[in-house]
């Protein structure tokens, strides 16, 4: 059975098992920003701004995670990026130890909330001396929070003192950025600093956070339906890295991601037109993706290798490639539903592009 006919099974409204399972296997894996500070540091505020929810859904997201933190999914469905938040640091007689043995497990990088006139970061230092100590977190981003607050002297002097802190406990190079949340708006001033350093930080961001603001009615419309596809992208990856799972399951994410985005065009898929669709990819397309697709699975059952390199490079593929996918059927939908013609060079071109934006990214959060 061909890559197609292994999609085609899928295109249809039930929701498949493997597809829920590869889910699943995705929220166990989400990129992780864990924030750490006092509060009232601005942590929340951040999230809002960077995610665009409100205080109250923000507010009502998170859940317990451990003893004292907890977590935010982001979007509350399908998520794509996981923050956590270290609660209770100057409360009296309670260790993070435990907590943050837990948490750094899980998280990929380290957002050191301080604001600017909180003078008095102890047990701030102390949960990131423990975190050092740790050795599982090696990214760190300190955002200096309310720094419109003060004089120019004042500030730089307050902000000075508190990279000193941190640097003396983080001997690791690191970037600081100083933010200041404008009343009765959803900015912060130092917004773009933020993001531009969040992005270095965890690359994943710049796909969730950031939406371009311009570009054509086609490219437009693509970005209502991108995070989505993010979602399924991120579920055949990490379904296709654990063995055996991938060679059923990431043709059901596609499949179920192909029947959704021809429903928001108004569409949906035949098997002619399903293989009209392929052939504008090439010839070799669908011959080629599933012979890599089965032999990433083999390469996995090898010892050692399988389950660290292969697993990852699996992912990365799976990854960018239902991303590809994803992005090149919007346009196919899109030109179909106004009656413009699909020419497969475009479609080639399309894919291409979108692949290695989308494996630059999986490739650097491999790294890390």
């Amino acid at each position: 059975m061909g890559w197609l006919d292994r999609v085609y099974r899928f295109l249809n409204p039930e929701e498949a098992p493997q597809v829920a399972e590869a889910g699943a296997a995705w929220a166990q894996q989400l990129p992780t920003l864990w924030l750490l500070g006092k509060t009232g540091a601005g942590k929340s505020t951040l999230i809002q701004v960077l995610t665009g929810d409100s205080r109250a859904e923000i507010g009502n997201g998170f859940r317990p995670c451990t003893q004292s933190s907890s977590v935010y999914d982001f979007p509350l469905q399908q998520p794509l990026l996981r923050f956590l938040d270290t609660r209770g640091l100057a409360e009296a007689g309670y260790s993070a130890a435990e907590d943050i043995a837990s948490l750094g497990k899980g998280s990929h990088a380290l957002l050191v909330v301080m604001n600017t006139g909180e003078t008095d970061q102890q047990a701030v230092l102390d949960a990131l001396r423990q975190i050092r100590a740790d050795g599982t977190i090696k990214e760190l981003l300190l955002v200096q929070t309310c720094s419109g607050q003060y004089d120019p002297a004042e500030r730089d002097a307050l902000q000075t003192l508190q990279r000193q802190q941190l640097a003396a406990l983080w001997p690791a190079p690191f970037e600081s950025v100083a933010v200041d949340f404008v009343p009765d708006s959803n900015l912060f001033e130092g917004y773009e600093p933020l993001v531009d350093a969040l992005c270095k930080l965890l690359p994943m961001v710049s796909l969730v956070v950031q939406q371009q603001q311009q570009g054509s009615r086609e490219e437009q419309q693509f970005l209502q339906y991108r995070r989505e596809i993010l979602w399924y992208a991120g579920s055949a990856g990490a379904a296709d890295a654990l063995p055996a799972l991938g060679l059923v399951a990431v043709p059901a994410v596609q499949g179920r991601m192909l029947y959704r985005l021809a429903s928001y065009y108004g569409s949906g898929w035949s098997r002619q037109q399903l293989a009209e669709f392929v052939g504008t990819l090439g010839a070799g397309f669908s011959m080629q993706y599933l012979g890599s697709l089965g032999a990433r699975q083999l390469g996995k059952l090898i010892p050692v290798y399988g389950q660290t390199v292969g697993a990852a490079t699996s992912a990365a593929l799976s990854f960018a490639s239902t991303y590809a996918i994803g992005r090149v059927a919007c346009y196919y939908l899109y030109q179909r539903q106004h009656g413009q013609p699909v020419q497969d060079a475009d479609i080639q071109a399309l894919y291409r592009e979108a692949f290695r934006s989308i494996k630059r990214v999986t490739d650097h959060d491999n790294t890390h």
